[in-house]
């Protein structure tokens, strides 16, 4: 007998509907299963036998059949397990499926017939629901994940056997409520920059880079605090929204980094690699695309401290997703997109032994070590920084002053706010996406402040991406000062964050 049985297939962060058809043919006892189905669902036999028979249920020694459709696109993941088994058992006739069979079951096996959390679950209940499903079986461990989803029935079960259970009648469903969250207040595990003694002028900075999501590289000599402002970049950030929590956990979900300790991201997410790590790791990829640090980071900060030990191939390849905010991975069953709209932190030593410039320490290195340590960072990809600051070192002893992360977070927020009323009805969400062509339109100058502009851009020689980008940042320091248009105090104050040659480290 046919039995098709709902689930759903990844790609990306996409969930699309699959329909698990299973049969039993006449012939020798054997497990067939076609649709380009990835080495864990072909791997699933033994998974589902030992399940069912631990689970009271028979596995027939018949020649099962299953096909997953659409039969021209890959599948992969565990969570095929549990509708395969259903399958199995309707077309043996132990169960029948009757109103469930417009269900969707995701699920893993073990030997047990235990249900265990799978990978993807958030995208996947939402693919089913956009192609019209109202209810869903899920492990019980993704059931915190998945009540994220408004208008969807959601049935946890721990097991295989609870499942049959539900499905014949003899146990009643249970149910999770979709997640009613209270507004999420934005933490940095207690970290404040009321901590960070003196270095008001890179406070004002990092407020800067918070309001318009402007990228920022601090250049400095060890333990001058670059490290300790960046882990509390997050602390000054406004809470995420309902859709970016739901987009931000879609990403965790796919990556297989969240479990019930952690079934959604409710924090702007700090993700900080190490220099070792690989362009895969960073941008994403694999057999199976996953999505790396880059779009893990995504609505957050992505921080690169030590940028100088970073490979200069590495850093190149994040010039076309700083600009895009996504990255895009193509693969020969098609291309795969992530996105990643981060605001890029960066923190390095001004050389090799980190004393160039320092007035306490002279500085050891070779003019050989100097113009090596420098060509690591490309002007291309410098250029796609905004805020260009040098972060002096503080003396020993030196009081505790200067703003706090909640003053801040009130200038960032303000910021903010009137950006969203400027790009209402827009793509744009902040200052430092404005598009070139709508510059004029967005960032009105006044009269003085454009003629210093102009007069500054022949003095300094500066390019027209340079030019463009100090306009910019001018336009989200007046937003901080709550100005409607842009004035020459705030040209001023966006030129001085360019790059100095003598300041800056290619």
């Amino acid at each position: 007998m046919l039995i098709r049985v709902l689930s759903g297939s990844l790609t990306g962060l996409s969930g699309d509907l699959v329909h698990v058809e299973v049969d039993i043919l006449r012939g020798l006892p054997g497990y067939h299963i076609v649709g380009l189905a990835g080495t864990a669902i072909r791997e699933a036999q033994l998974r589902i036998q030992s399940a069912m028979r631990n689970s009271g249920v028979e596995y027939p020694p018949r020649k099962i059949a299953v096909n997953l459709a659409p039969a021209g696109t890959r599948k992969e993941g565990t969570h095929f397990d549990l509708p395969i088994a259903l399958g199995i058992t309707a077309a043996s006739g132990s169960v029948c499926l009757g109103s469930w069979a417009d269900t969707a079951f995701f699920g893993e096996l073990s030997f047990d017939g235990r249900l265990l959390g799978i990978r993807g679950a958030l995208p996947l209940v939402l693919g089913a629901r956009e192609k019209g499903i109202r209810r869903v079986v899920v492990p019980a461990a993704n059931a915190e994940e998945v009540s994220l989803v408004d208008d969807i029935t959601i049935h946890p079960c721990g097991s295989l056997r609870q499942v049959l259970d539900v499905i014949s009648g003899r146990l009643p469903a249970p149910q999770r409520n979709n997640a009613v969250r209270p507004h999420a207040v934005q933490r940095s595990a207690g970290l404040d920059f009321g901590d960070v003694a003196g270095q008001d002028a890179a406070k004002r900075a990092f407020v800067i880079a918070a309001s318009g999501a402007h990228g920022m590289l601090m250049v400095g000599s060890p333990g001058c605090g670059k490290s300790m402002m960046a882990a509390r970049m997050t602390s000054i950030l406004p809470p995420l929204s309902r859709q970016e929590q739901m987009e931000v956990t879609k990403i965790y979900s796919v990556a297989g980094l969240l479990g019930e300790d952690l079934p959604w991201i409710e924090q702007r997410p700090f993700r900080s690699p190490h220099h070792s790590i690989t362009r895969q790791a960073l941008l994403g990829g694999g057999a199976v695309p996953r999505p790396g640090e880059f779009s893990l980071a995504h609505y957050g900060v992505l921080f690169l401290d030590e940028l100088g030990e970073f490979g200069q191939d590495l850093l190149d390849s994040l010039r076309q997703p700083l600009e895009e905010d996504k990255v895009t991975i193509v693969r020969s069953g098609g291309a795969v997109t992530f996105p990643g709209k981060v605001i890029l932190i960066a923190a390095s030593n001004p050389c090799r032994c980190g004393h160039l410039g320092d007035p306490l320490k002279a500085c050891t290195c070779t003019p050989q070590e100097l113009r090596r340590y420098r060509s690591r960072l490309s002007g291309p990809f410098m250029e796609r920084i905004d805020l260009h600051l040098t972060i002096p070192r503080v003396a020993y002893g030196k009081e505790k002053t200067g703003m706090t992360s909640e003053e801040m977070r009130s200038l960032v927020m303000r910021a903010r706010q009137a950006q969203e009323v400027r790009f209402c009805g827009t793509e744009i969400l902040f200052n430092s996406q404005i598009p070139a062509a709508a510059l004029n339109g967005y960032c009105r100058m006044e009269t003085d402040a454009e003629r210093f502009l102009q007069e500054a851009g022949t003095k300094l020689g500066l390019s027209m991406r340079t030019f463009h980008k100090t306009l910019r940042v001018a336009r989200t320091i007046a937003d901080i000062d709550g100005k409607e248009t842009v004035g020459t105090a705030q040209i001023a104050e966006a030129l001085q964050y360019r790059p100095k040659e003598e300041e800056s480290v290619y």
